[in-house]
């Protein structure tokens, strides 16, 4: 019997630690809690799904992930400056802090706070992990293939 390997479509069960290059921890499966994750519907970056490629079961790798192939560089464009007034009183707004704001569609996005003047807040909308070059270790647990035939997709 072939082993399955992870391909777009399939359910892949893994533990994962995420680091950026100098070691800070990013983020990591629970403690003997693995996540469970469907390729290409953007439960990871499209980046990091893609090292997962290949992959089967018991399968153990380390990947190092520039940015642009992980959350992309940081932009210049998701830069804004906010009037301070826009900003509820009593929430405390500091350099480094991360806001959840609602955007008129009524999604939610944050914004991490880069600096706070008098009369202004400066805050970028990009990625937290934009611009950061990523290590990411995983081990396949499981792989199940696409609940989707060929020629039976999903979408409405």
């Amino acid at each position: 019997m072939t082993a399955r390997v992870v391909a777009e479509g399939c359910r892949v069960t893994l533990h994962f630690i995420l680091q950026l290059c100098d070691g800070t921890l990013v983020d990591l499966s629970g403690e003997g809690e693995p996540l469970t994750i469907t390729i290409g519907q953007g439960d990871l970056a499209a980046g990091l799904e893609r090292r997962l490629l290949g992959l089967s079961a018991g399968d153990k790798r380390h990947f190092e992930v520039a940015a642009i192939d992980a959350y992309g560089p940081r932009r210049e464009e998701n830069i804004h400056v906010i009037p301070r007034e826009q900003f509820p009183p009593e929430l405390a707004v500091e350099p480094g802090s991360v806001v959840e704001f609602t955007l008129p569609t009524g999604e939610e996005m944050p914004g991490m706070i880069m600096s706070v003047e008098e009369t202004e807040v400066t805050v970028d909308f990009s990625h937290p992990l934009a611009g950061h070059d990523l290590v990411l270790d995983v081990e396949i647990l499981a792989v199940e293939p696409s609940r989707v035939g060929p020629g039976r997709g999903s979408r409405s």
